[in-house]
């Protein structure tokens, strides 16, 4: 089975938790024998590029065996790892559609048929978050994420608010994005101590992993790396600096499926708990994400995904979610279809 053809389509749709509407490329890959897979990412890259980028891509692809992916990613025009996880997805996607079989099948078996969410609160004053995490946790997502305002004060009266407003009910996860220096992430923490969150994702404004090792030495809030993380290699620097007792793997950011799953391997083995980010997934990164937390005992956590926060998606069917769970796709390959009509209404045209 060879890649006869490329296609991109740049989509914007709005979103919740977005101050303006997320931008995503969806790539089409088909076959010689009219078999179609997909894949998405979030890139920087504008309508009028399109045309010259796939016919710069197409005659290095078009040929290859579909099966062939370790080969694929291997190839320089591959050389962005967003651009890479969208057509190692779409590849998979084929893969899983030839064989028959939902993905998750081939990458060990459906390990659990309904995946935890962890979804991302909006901005806006204090009390406004909480009533938003009030609602979600009455919605059945317990596990919560949010997003540091860059200003440590608001950020410890948003996570007391939320507390006062959802007690137990909700898990918290704050995102630190990587904007603080030591001295205000040590402060921060101290101010936390007492407020039982699952973990503190990138408190510094550092990609250096020691920098956190110094941090965990001086907190009792658990910390987590996930802007680092860049593939298996940098999983494994983490576990033997021991700067953190979680790790968030972009499946995006470190290259596709391929990848996150050597990372999770390398986090599992190191004794590290690790999860997965999709972001605001238009349905198919959201799919594939669920394929592979399906079939990996080690992604027991919540798994970051805004999908349900979206106004729209592009998929003929929207994912299962209830209770805070998005039930795994059963169809073969991803188990999604895109949506034709849905493509042409979101598309960015200039």
């Amino acid at each position: 089975m060879k890649i006869s053809d490329l296609e991109f389509w740049l989509v914007e749709i709005e979103c919740d938790v977005e101050d303006s509407p997320v931008r995503r490329l969806l790539v089409r890959l088909a076959t010689d024998s009219g078999m179609e897979g997909w894949g998405e990412a979030r890139v920087s890259w504008r309508a009028a590029e399109l045309s010259a980028r796939r016919d710069a891509l197409l005659p290095v692809l078009i040929g290859r065996s579909v099966f062939d992916i370790e080969e694929l990613l291997m190839l320089d025009v591959t050389g962005d790892a967003r651009l890479r996880c969208a057509l190692e997805t779409a590849s998979w996607d084929l893969v899983g559609r030839a064989a028959g079989e939902p993905l998750c099948h081939l990458f060990g078996g459906g390990y659990r048929q309904r995946i935890p969410l962890s979804v991302r609160l909006p901005g806006g004053p204090a009390q406004r978050v909480a009533k938003a995490a009030r609602e979600l946790a009455d919605q059945g997502f317990h596990s919560q994420i949010i997003s540091s305002r860059g200003h440590a004060e608001t950020d410890r009266e948003v996570v007391v608010a939320i507390r006062e407003s959802t007690g137990d009910r909700a898990s918290l996860r704050l995102d630190g994005a990587a904007q603080y220096d030591m001295e205000t992430a040590r402060d921060l923490c101290a101010e936390l101590e007492q407020s039982a969150l699952e973990f503190f994702l990138d408190p510094l404004d550092t990609r250096e992993l020691y920098p956190v090792v110094s941090l965990r030495r001086q907190t009792g809030v658990p910390l987590a790396v996930g802007r680092a993380i860049h593939g298996p290699v940098d999983v494994l620097s983490l576990v033997r600096s021991g700067a953190a007792q979680f790790v968030v793997v972009d499946l995006e950011q470190v290259g596709g499926l391929a990848s996150g799953r050597k990372c999770a391997a390398v986090a599992e083995a190191g004794g590290v708990d690790v999860s997965l980010n999709a972001g605001p997934s238009f349905g198919v990164t959201a799919a594939a994400m669920l394929h592979l937390a399906a079939s990996s005992p080690a992604l027991a956590s919540c798994n970051e995904c805004s999908y349900h926060q979206l106004q729209d998606d592009l998929l003929a069917e929207p994912l299962d979610i209830v209770d805070g769970m998005i039930a795994v796709p059963q169809g073969p390959g991803l188990g999604v279809e895109v949506d034709r009509a849905k493509l042409d209404r979101y598309q960015v045209t200039a």
